[in-house]
């Protein structure tokens, strides 16, 4: 059953981040104190007396407003204002009435076909709240005093907002969504690939480099499946991130790799493979996530190589990523979009893959008879015996005399047999060597395993 929303909605700065981030627990949303930081529409999940509603977070509404990416904000806040069943108009009890909350509050009177609650934030105290009596001029019947950053009037305010709500919906329950983040280098295309994979303009697109800054997730059913996807801000390389809410952007990029099944890295087919490529490839390698390469914008990709030319560049830049499927396309035109869903899919069951550990053994057999491992200081090395520890991703532990005597060659030769034997297409694979005879594991069945 779908949750009842909330939408905040507000000029830019008067502290709708820090009120979302209040509702939901945590840090989900960018906060900061320069105006505009919130662009798209960002979801969050809460709970109030037993009433479970999701929290929707909006950019700075200016009414007007000539810059045309702002204009795309105020649309985001439109689109919020539409789905949600209460409105929390928030103003600044601070600043004091401003001429852009009139402007926004008869715009919401004639507009807003849900409840709106006006929300006077940043009143710290008691002795604070007599301020807020200027903002009855908006013309809304009762207002709310509130600190989000204290917490202080919150609590009457969700009270006043539940009243409001349907009727309560069950907890959302577990659906086993796939999540897939939309990753890749600052203007490669990222927001406009999610929105061409949606089918509508969910995420903000404009030419200017690091539109998108929070990570954006939105649920969505392909062919009965269902996923959760997210856009994410532009990963700079290190030294070229520019002011903290930049930091911030990155920052939560990463943790959107951490926290996914499936990467998709955006390539630009028109700059080709470039060194942060490469970094962000191995953080989703690291992170055992799957991961498939997007090269965006091949309609208009140099006619140079042709696509298989410029997969072989590409697995030579990627040596370590060799696992992750390439698909050519544009986010612009549509092309070869459509692969992308099922090899998420396909990437996300390889992911979950588990072999017997009776079926392992017998390959391992065949492998160490075949191809022996190499002596170490003139020691033979013996692998004995293997299981498989986890999934997501399959992690596999070997049990061996000398766990540190197999060198790094080795150990990928390995991990290419196991491919070669059992797919694992998209996904990385976690090799783990102990010593021992692997009797232990074997007499129980299992190995505790490092999965995530």
């Amino acid at each position: 059953m779908q949750q009842p929303t909330i939408a905040i909605v507000g000029r830019p700065n008067v502290g709708k981040s820090t009120l979302f981030n209040r509702l939901v627990g945590g840090r989900r949303a960018i906060v900061d104190d320069l105006p505009g930081v919130t662009r798209d529409r960002l979801y969050g999940a809460t709970e109030w007396r037993g009433r479970h509603f999701a929290v929707v977070d909006t950019g700075g509404f200016e009414p007007a407003a000539p810059d045309p990416l702002m204009a795309q904000v105020e649309a985001q806040a439109r689109v919020a204002m539409e789905e949600a069943d209460c409105v929390f108009f928030l103003v600044d009890g601070q600043a004091g009435l401003n001429p852009a909350d009139a402007a926004f509050a008869r715009i919401l009177r004639e507009e807003a076909t849900r409840p709106v609650l006006l929300v006077v934030n940043k009143v710290d105290s008691a002795r604070a709240e007599p301020r807020s009596a200027e903002f009855y001029r908006l013309g809304f019947e009762r207002l709310f005093p509130v600190s989000a950053e204290q917490g202080l009037g919150v609590g009457d305010l969700l009270d006043a907002a539940a009243a409001l709500l349907p009727p309560p919906a069950a907890p959302p329950e577990e659906t086993g969504a796939v999540t897939v983040a939309v990753v890749g280098r600052p203007n490669v295309g990222k927001s406009s690939l999610v929105n061409r994979l949606l089918g509508l303009p969910r995420v903000i697109v404009s030419p200017e480099p690091g539109t998108t800054r929070d990570a954006v997730d939105t649920p969505l059913t392909v062919a009965g499946r269902p996923y959760v996807l997210v856009d994410t801000a532009g990963i700079r390389a290190k030294g070229k991130v520019g002011y903290r809410v930049e930091a911030y952007s990155v920052l939560r990029a990463l943790r959107s790799i951490d926290r996914c099944d499936v990467a998709i890295l955006v390539l630009d087919a028109t700059a080709g493979a470039v060194g942060q490529d490469q970094k962000i490839a191995a953080y989703a390698a690291e992170a055992g996530c799957g991961l498939i390469l997007a090269v965006n914008k091949w309609d208009v990709a140099p006619r140079g190589p042709a696509g298989d030319e410029f997969a072989l560049e590409l697995r030579r830049k990627f040596p370590y990523c060799d696992f992750a499927p390439i698909v050519t396309c544009s986010a612009l035109t549509g092309l070869r979009v459509a692969r992308l869903f099922p090899l998420v899919a396909s990437v996300a069951a390889e992911r979950d893959r588990r072999i017997g550990t009776g079926e392992l053994n017998r390959v391992l057999a065949e492998i160490v008879e075949r191809t022996p491992p190499p002596t170490h200081k003139g020691r033979p090395v013996k692998i004995r015996y293997v299981t498989q520890g986890s999934t997501r991703p399959p992690t596999f532990i070997f049990f061996t005399n000398l766990p540190h005597g197999l060198p790094a060659p080795y150990r990928r030769f390995l991990a290419h047999r196991l491919r070669e034997c059992y797919g694992f297409a998209g996904t990385p694979l976690r090799l783990l060597f102990r010593k021992g005879s692997g009797r232990e594991a074997a007499r129980s069945g299992s190995a505790a395993g490092g999965g995530r």
